[in-house]
């Protein structure tokens, strides 16, 4: 067997040292240029070290196993991946043979509004976990800043109470895109909101259950709309995200779509898996099955 090993930011060979005892394997590091090269791709890493290499991954079609090593490993945590060792587990079955395979769906990020056709559209952004506008989005931007010895301590924590002081809720127009039999989500008119998520996967930053419904593998995107509420309603509510207990207050809408379109009164930062992809107006949609990835 040959596989391909990434290292992202804190990690390095040595952490690759369990996972080539008492095997056979061939290693190479970094991400091989074709499909052939390679049996299958380990990432030790976390959210936004996957969400970087998530475009040649999907040309690859190789399985993905993800050691989680990062700051965030939310979408090793949605695989049931929670420690190296049970990513070390997981390997250990799948180089002897067993399929523990699975294929799952990602999230597409498409810059402007596309049309029908999709005519003369840019270039779209994958990812795995979840996207959003407004105050998770200047949150991730605040913690990104930190030392990452920090940010992997609660650095999404210790960026809320600053990003919340300067926030001021947006004016999004979200909806369904007219070639789907369904309502609009929102009025014509653009809605004060706090934060618009797109969830692939149920949590992100660090352990937030912003979307506790998400699947990996449904062909819908949960989204979480909470609208605008005063910051001290907002303080009391950002506990209850670690549990998915939000979802029961009335600010908060949250439904599921394949499709939906995101407009701001100015353009506003997008982050997914923790990184800055573009600025709105955007399309969020579904790629059905667009990764294998190893599970344990």
């Amino acid at each position: 067997m040959r596989a391909a090993a990434i290292f992202g930011p804190g990690s390095s060979a040595k952490d690759l040292k369990p996972f080539q005892e008492n095997s056979e394997t061939t290693w190479v590091s970094g991400l091989p240029a074709t499909p052939g090269e390679a049996d299958a791709v380990l990432i030790f890493g976390g959210d936004g070290t996957v969400h970087r290499h998530l475009p040649h991954l999907v040309e690859l079609q190789l399985p993905v196993l993800v050691v989680p090593c990062g700051s965030g490993n939310d979408f090793a945590r949605a695989l049931n991946l929670g420690s190296v060792r049970e990513s070390l587990v997981a390997w250990k079955r799948f180089s002897s043979g067993i399929d523990n395979m699975r294929t799952i769906d990602l999230g597409v990020i498409t810059p402007g509004i596309m049309d029908r056709r999709g005519a003369d559209s840019p270039a779209s952004h994958y990812f795995c976990c979840v996207a959003g506008v407004g105050l998770d989005a200047e949150i991730a931007r605040r913690a990104n800043r930190l030392p990452r010895w920090l940010r992997a301590h609660g650095g999404y924590l210790l960026s809320f109470l600053p990003a919340l002081l300067g926030f001021a809720p947006l004016a999004i127009n979200m909806s369904v895109p007219d070639d789907e039999d369904r309502r609009p989500v929102a009025a014509p008119k653009p809605k004060p909101v706090v934060v618009a998520a797109f969830a692939n996967a149920p949590s992100y930053g660090g352990g937030m259950k912003i979307a506790p419904r998400a699947k990996l593998d449904d062909g819908v995107l949960d989204v979480c709309v909470i609208h605008n509420m005063n910051k001290f309603k907002l303080c009391c509510l950002f506990p209850t995200v670690y549990s998915g207990r939000h979802l029961s207050i009335s600010q908060v809408e949250y439904f599921q779509t394949e499709r939906l379109r995101l407009e701001t009164e100015a353009p506003f930062d997008v982050y997914a898996d923790g990184e800055y992809v573009c600025r709105t107006p955007i399309e969020v949609s579904v790629a059905r099955g667009a990764l294998r990835v190893i599970v344990a």
